[in-house]
């Protein structure tokens, strides 16, 4: 295995966490039956060798992959009835660790894509989620990453190495279960927001920032300490639809300013200054460039980052699925929301997920904090609003 994989691998099969990531789809029309959905997996899953991988492990040795000969997409495909649960069962062990779940709905059904994040990671769920729809998806081509100075590249290993957090009130053990809350945001609101700054257009992830960080200022949960952890997708122009775990992470302190504008101006200035693609290209090489081995330093490596002394929360930012009307026969993709695994001291995370009418806000907690979930997102809601007045 690569070495995020096995790191992913190692935090489940060692009990720190539940390393299930998971991708929810809601849709309003008929659903489809288990048999038909089944068909379609097969005739449009079939084609990703990833799906057929199982992790194997041999005593202390570093695990691998093991490819079968077969897709077999009946023994993935099933019906439920609740979605939180599914977020910390294990998967079995004995095939390859991903499922997809029929769910039904009041005004329709969902489909939950789940897995261990040792096998996939968020963008690939997406990725899977968008080969089932019709259209098919076309995909845009990435831009050219200049490669970094020498100057840089030790600046940001430097960087990478130091604490930037404190505990926060509610970092701690992480507890059972999962706790969820949902908000549908229209994208004429989201675009409003991305241009609160006048003539420069800000990023997706710079608005969400600057949201968590005003929502969280506004309920008294953090301070001048506070930083987020951004997954960034490191797949290249040719890879548009590789699976796997393919992104490296970059830390970004919250702003503690009381105007919103103020914030976003500080946190849009970090991003382009760091350049966050250039940089998670840089740290995924060095990640991959690790000897296959479990070392000493390399297990004390990990419990630092998985501190709240190295990142607050996981904040991501999951781009829309590219066709602009996705159905599943004649049922039509209503929101979509990316569902990343809590780990060890981080029992709360936001995301972001962009679909072709707007985007759902998703905070996730244990449920010891399962009365912080929807004050946060409704907070995070407001503070977008306030951005895009």
């Amino acid at each position: 295995m690569p070495p995020l994989d096995a790191w992913f691998h190692r935090q489940q099969s060692s009990g720190a966490a539940c390393m299930t990531v998971g991708y929810a789809a809601w849709f309003d029309g008929p659903p489809p039956t288990l048999a038909q959905l089944r068909t379609r997996v097969r005739q449009r899953l079939g084609r990703f060798r990833r799906l057929r991988a199982t992790p194997v492990t041999d005593g202390d040795k570093w695990p691998h992959w093991q490819e079968g000969s077969a897709f077999k997409a009946d023994h993935h495909i099933t019906a439920s009835g609740e979605l939180s649960p599914l977020l910390t069962e294990p998967l079995p062990a004995v095939r390859p660790p991903w499922q997809l779940h029929l769910l039904p709905d009041a005004d329709g059904f969902a489909l939950l894509l789940r897995a261990h994040h040792a096998l996939l990671d968020g963008q690939s769920l997406s990725i899977m989620l968008n080969a089932l729809l019709d259209p098919a998806p076309e995909h845009r081509p990435r831009p050219q990453a200049w490669p970094p100075s020498l100057a840089r590249k030790v600046a940001w290993v430097l960087d990478d190495l130091l604490p930037k957090a404190r505990p926060l009130p509610f970092h701690g053990r992480l507890g059972p279960g999962r706790h969820l809350a949902f908000t549908g945001l229209p994208s004429e609101l989201l675009t409003a927001a991305r241009n609160a700054l006048g003539a420069r257009k800000t990023s997706n992830t710079a608005v969400l920032l600057t949201a968590i960080a005003g929502a969280l200022r506004e309920s008294g949960l953090t301070g001048p300490s506070a930083c987020a952890m951004v997954p960034v997708d490191v797949r290249t122009a040719d890879q548009p639809t590789l699976l796997g775990n393919h992104y490296a992470t970059v830390r970004l302190p919250l702003p503690a300013h009381p105007d919103p504008r103020q914030r976003l101006a500080a946190l849009d200035h970090r991003i382009r200054r760091t350049d966050l693609r250039q940089r998670a290209l840089f740290q995924a090489d060095l990640v991959a460039a690790r000897p296959r081995r479990t070392t000493a330093l390399g297990t004390a490596a990990g419990r630092y980052v998985d501190s709240p002394h190295y990142f607050s929360l996981l904040c991501t930012s999951l781009p829309a699925a590219p066709a602009p009307a996705a159905t599943l026969d004649t049922a039509r993709l209503t929101g979509a929301a990316l569902l990343p695994p809590l780990g060890p001291s981080h029992p709360f995370a936001v995301s972001l997920t962009h679909h072709p009418a707007g985007a759902v806000l998703t905070t996730l907690t244990d449920r010891t904090r399962a009365a912080l979930a929807a004050p946060l997102n409704a907070a995070i809601t407001d503070q977008l609003r306030h951005l895009a007045k």
